[in-house]
């Protein structure tokens, strides 16, 4: 019995890396411009790879982190 108790806590913890793994590469993809539901999609389908990806991607100048850039450039 304990042995079942053990893999479903594995599976529990699992789980909410996946899910974890998700909304930070959602986050991430909103905020460089891409949109969020491109980045859910990849965090879900790849994982943690999905939130690696997206710190690598480029930050478009329209994006919310990319007119933070520009307004520090100036000022």
């Amino acid at each position: 019995m304990t042995i079942v108790a053990v893999i479903g806590s594995t599976a529990l913890f699992l789980l909410y890396g996946w899910l974890a793994s998700a909304i930070i590469a959602s986050y991430l993809s909103g905020k460089k411009g891409y949109g969020e539901r491109i980045g859910l999609a990849s965090g879900l389908l790849l994982a943690v790879i999905g939130v690696v990806i997206w710190l690598a991607m480029p930050i478009k100048p329209t994006s919310d982190w990319g007119r933070r850039k520009l307004a520090r450039r100036r000022g």
